[in-house]
């Protein structure tokens, strides 16, 4: 009996025990179930903070932007460094202070007013009295602050008064190359020459989607060599002075990639305080300005014919008396009245033989030329100031006689050096670059415009027109060691709607060594005086004169060497002077 009661016992005990161990194993799953929930948002609430914490850090890292709710994007965006071609730096971005208002929290104008006078004496109180009452948000007062200024604003403890650090535009050469470089506006945007450029190849882009960072953009490098643009620079400035001219201008360009390495026209300006950039007489002349290039376009004429296979350097024309066609009348300057021969016609520069050169070809095979040479063509570099060349709209037989020898037609004397570089090189027209270009890249744009034996006819009457001697013009563009060779141009300038012969633009056009050239150099000189003591303003006594100077002094920066060995002037074919 006991044994069964026993087996009863635990029979009950373990059927009532079974609700119980259920109920707890219930129990401990709903708590783990609690625990994860927990777990979970303690893990999203620590996401959430991680991510405020990371974008606190990251904001805390960029430009202080405290108490500021003025614009923001463009005018804190950053631009690439320009270097010259050794990575000289020629612009950079450097950190600038602004002085902003919230008119909203303004307690005094007066106040406010008569303070930052203080420091900013130059203020325009008018317009910031006015801004500082109108109550709005925001108000730019000043741009470009100096750390003094505002520390000393700082200090003066003006309510509603605040600073945003920008980007401003630094030039280091200030106007050694400003014509190149070209400008940036008050938001650090490019308006002019190379830095327009930059903006135009995808800056700008970058800019309005907030990618244009300093860490990001590459240096842009130029073509130009900062040493021979201070060379160039400074022989422009100087001459401009010496002859009291109105202006002046030169360029250095490589003849087999069309690199352009330096040039400069004067008056220029500081592109870091360009009060006076958009003056009239600061215009870039050499790519923006058109002019009758007088004799220089002989070169070209003399070319032609040669190129058309009619004539040679043995081949001769009467300049005995002058010629006349309607009203006009074509003389030579210093005319020898007598029969020249085609190098006698170019070093004595003759408008008479020139006219009969022209006439060998014919007006439309003349107009064709000088289109094929790109000198009535707008040029096609990256530099945007580039004018468009004048020419008539119908040419007839005066016109193809007076463009001969360089009136009635304009052109920019970049393009004249473009042009002159295509004689020099073997016939080769290569648009002009302020980029850097290999020779393999260079011979891929290239457009052969005359044949070799006619490039080599011009090396040779180059050399001989400033021989030393010879009776041509461009004598005093020698320098000793560098075999010079060129054309002058002496173009009398339109006054009153008549030419007239004491107001000129002269021009010189030279290339060496003149053996194998390498590089050209073309000055400009404009209304040009005789220096004190003499009375000779023309193209020889000017013009040439700065080609010495900057062949002289850039030469090394260039890499042509010297050779002082005696030198002979030899021509391709067979010539004699009766004199």
């Amino acid at each position: 009996m006991a044994r069964m009661w026993i087996k009863r016992k635990k029979a009950e005990l373990g059927a009532s025990a079974a609700p119980a161990f259920a109920v707890d194993a219930r129990k401990k799953k709903s708590g783990n179930r609690a625990r994860n929930r927990v777990v979970m948002a303690i893990a999203c609430f620590m996401g959430i903070y991680g991510i405020i914490g990371g974008r606190l850090v990251y904001y805390g890292m960029q430009e202080d932007t405290s108490g500021y709710n003025g614009p923001t994007g463009a005018v804190l965006a950053s631009r690439p460094d320009i270097l010259d071609r050794n990575g000289e730096v020629l612009a950079t971005d450097i950190k600038t202070a602004s002085l902003y208002a919230e008119p909203r929290k303004i307690i005094d104008p007066d106040e406010a007013i008569e303070l930052l006078s203080t420091v900013l004496p130059d203020l325009n109180f008018e317009q910031t009295y006015s801004r500082l009452k109108s109550g709005s948000g925001f108000a730019w007062l000043k741009r470009g602050l100096t750390p003094q200024q505002k520390s000393q604003i700082m200090a003066l403890g003006i309510p509603g008064i605040g600073f945003r650090t920008e980007k401003s535009r630094f030039y280091p050469g200030g106007p050694t190359a400003s014509h190149i470089l070209g400008l940036v506006n008050i938001d650090n945007q490019g308006i002019a020459g190379m830095e327009k450029y930059i903006d135009e190849q995808g800056l700008s882009d970058l800019r309005d989607v907030g990618l244009a960072d300093s860490r990001s953009l590459e240096p842009v490098k130029l073509s130009i060599d900062l040493r021979v643009q201070h060379v160039v620079r400074d022989v422009v400035v100087t001459a401009m002075q010496r002859y009291r001219a109105i202006a002046a201008g030169a360029v250095v360009i490589n003849v087999r990639t069309g690199e352009v390495l330096a040039m400069a026209s004067a008056p220029d300006f500081d592109p870091n305080n360009p009060f006076n950039a958009l003056d009239k007489d600061r215009l870039n002349r050499m790519s923006a300005g058109t002019y009758e290039m007088g004799s220089t376009i002989k070169s070209f004429t003399t070319a032609m014919a040669l190129d058309s296979g009619k004539v040679n350097l043995n081949s001769t024309f009467d300049a005995s008396r002058p010629i006349t066609i309607g009203h006009q009348t074509i003389r030579d300057f210093h005319g020898k009245h007598r029969i020249l021969t085609l190098p006698e016609v170019f070093i004595y520069s003759s408008n008479i033989g020139s006219a009969k050169e022209a006439d060998v070809v014919g007006i439309e095979g003349h107009r064709e030329f000088l289109h094929r040479l790109g000198l009535l063509e707008r040029m096609q570099t990256e530099l945007p100031e580039v004018a468009r060349p004048m020419e008539p709209k119908v040419w007839k037989k005066v016109h193809s006689i007076t463009i001969a020898f360089g009136h009635g037609m304009a052109t920019t004397p970049l393009q004249t050096a473009v042009g002159a570089a295509a004689l020099m090189n073997g016939g080769k027209l290569i648009q002009p670059t302020f980029l850097p270009r290999t020779v393999e890249e260079a011979d891929k744009v290239a457009k052969q415009v005359v044949n070799e034996k006619t490039s080599e006819d011009m090396r040779y009457l180059y050399r001989l027109n400033s021989e030393t001697g010879s009776g041509g013009s461009g004598s005093r563009a020698n320098v000793k060691g560098y075999r010079v060779g060129g054309k002058t141009g002496t173009a009398e300038k339109v006054v009153n709607g008549r030419y007239s012969s004491d107001v000129r633009f002269n021009a010189f056009v030279a290339a060496f060594p003149i053996d194998k050239p390498e590089y050209v150099v073309l000055t400009i000189i404009d209304e040009p005086k005789p220096e004190e003591g003499k009375v000779g303003a023309t193209a020889g006594f000017n013009a040439a004169p700065m080609v010495a100077d900057i062949i002289r002094r850039s030469a090394s920066f260039l890499g042509v060497k010297p050779d002082f060995g005696e030198e002979q002037v030899t021509a391709p074919l067979m010539v004699t002077f009766d004199d």
